[in-house]
C-alpha cells in the first residue's frame, strides 16, 4: 500500500517538509496512518481549515499529545492560524482538562512561539474584571444554554456546594468564555471537542452539543468535528459522540 496523492498534498500543504521518522521505522503504519488521517477523513469532513485545526490541538492538549501537539501549532499557522487563535485554544482547554493536564502546554507553546520568532506575552484578550466576571459569565451561561437551564442549575444546588455554581459562572464563562481572540462558535466547539476527547462525559456533552446549536454550529458541523477528532480518540468515544449528536440534534 502507497501513500495516496491526497494524502501527500494535504499533509505537505499542513507539514511541508516534515518527514516522520516513524516513517523509517514504522512505513506500514504511516501510510496507514497517512491514508486515513489525510485523506479519508478529510474526504468526510467539511470543517473549514481553521475549525479543523481548531479542533486537532483540542484533542492534543486534551490527549496529552504534547509532542505532536508542538507540531501541529507549526501546522496550524502553515494553515492561517494566529498565535493568539493558537494560545486561546489552550486557554479554553484549562476548566475542562484541568490545570494539572494543561499547563506543561503552556510552556510548549511558549517554547514554539519563541523558536518562531514571537514576542510574548501576546496582546491581552480579557475583558472582564474581578468585579464583573461572575455577572458577564452568567450572561454568557444564558446565552449558550437559556435563562430556565441556568436557574435551574442554582436552584438545584445541594446545600453546601452553591460554590461549584459560582465557579461555573466566575472561573469558566467570566474568565475564558469572554476573552476575545476567539468567537463563540469557535469556543463552543472546541469544548465539545475537548468534552468528546476526555470520555465518560455524556451529560457535560449533552449541554454542550445543545450550546453548539445555540450559537449557530450545526449538526453537520459536529459531525465533521467527531470525524476529524475519530483518528485521534479511537471508536468508542467517537461513536458515543455520535450517539449524543444524533440524540440533541433530532
Amino acid at each position: 500500500m502507497k501513500i495516496s496523492q491526497k494524502a501527500k498534498e494535504n499533509h505537505n500543504e499542513l507539514l511541508p517538509n516534515h518527514e516522520s521518522k516513524l516513517k523509517e521505522t514504522d512505513p506500514e503504519f504511516i501510510e496507514i496512518y497517512d491514508n486515513f488521517a489525510f485523506d479519508e477523513v478529510l474526504e468526510h469532513s467539511t470543517l473549514p481549515k481553521r475549525s479543523r485545526m481548531l479542533v486537532t490541538l483540542a484533542t492534543l492538549i486534551t490527549n496529552q499529545s504534547i509532542n505532536e501537539y508542538k507540531i501541529m501549532i507549526k501546522g496550524a499557522m502553515n494553515l492561517g492560524l494566529t498565535p493568539i487563535e493558537i494560545k486561546e485554544t489552550l486557554y479554553q482547554s484549562f476548566p475542562y482538562v484541568g490545570l494539572a493536564k494543561a499547563f506543561d502546554f503552556l510552556n510548549a507553546t511558549n517554547e514554539v512561539f519563541t523558536k518562531e520568532g514571537i514576542t510574548l506575552p501576546l496582546k491581552g484578550q480579557s475583558t472582564t474584571n474581578r468585579e464583573n466576571r461572575k455577572a458577564k459569565g452568567k450572561e454568557k451561561q444564558v446565552q449558550y444554554f437559556g435563562e430556565e437551564v441556568v436557574k435551574a442549575m442554582a436552584e438545584n444546588s445541594i446545600p453546601g456546594q452553591e460554590h461549584f455554581n459560582e465557579f461555573l459562572e466566575g472561573y469558566c464563562f467570566g474568565d475564558f468564555y469572554t476573552r476575545t481572540g476567539l468567537n463563540d462558535a469557535d469556543r463552543e466547539l472546541i469544548t465539545f471537542s475537548i468534552i468528546a476527547s476526555l470520555g465518560g462525559c455524556e451529560n457535560q456533552l449533552r449541554g454542550h452539543t445543545a450550546g453548539n446549536l445555540s450559537v449557530g454550529n450545526d449538526k453537520e458541523t459536529l459531525v465533521s468535528a467527531v470525524t476529524i477528532l475519530m483518528p485521534y480518540i479511537g471508536f468508542p468515544r467517537t461513536l458515543n459522540a455520535l450517539a449524543i449528536i444524533n440524540e440533541i440534534c433530532e
